[in-house]
């Protein structure tokens, strides 16, 4: 998996959130707000190949979770990643 190019983590009032930049985003219509461990997550695999495990296991060492937890909460967010048309 790998976050698309064009997308970036901006900080506004207050809120992490997902923007498109650029032409290629154009239809990209909708705001995607990122709490802080998303964000946090965004941040260290942003330009980089990805999977799952990579998250949980990044999520692991940041947190304080059980590897349940972190895969459960790493595939929720990667699948919205995905959905929201973020990440392929």
């Amino acid at each position: 998996m790998r976050i698309k190019d064009g997308f970036i983590l901006r900080t506004i009032c207050g809120e992490n959130v997902v923007v498109g930049e650029g032409l290629a985003q154009v239809n990209f219509n909708k705001l995607l707000s990122l709490n802080a461990s998303a964000a946090w997550l965004w941040e260290q695999v942003k330009g980089k190949d990805f999977m799952v495990e990579d998250l949980a296991a990044l999520l692991q060492e940041k947190y304080d979770v059980s590897a349940d937890v972190a895969l459960a909460d790493s595939q929720k967010l990667a699948d919205s990643w995905k959905e929201q048309g973020v990440a392929e």
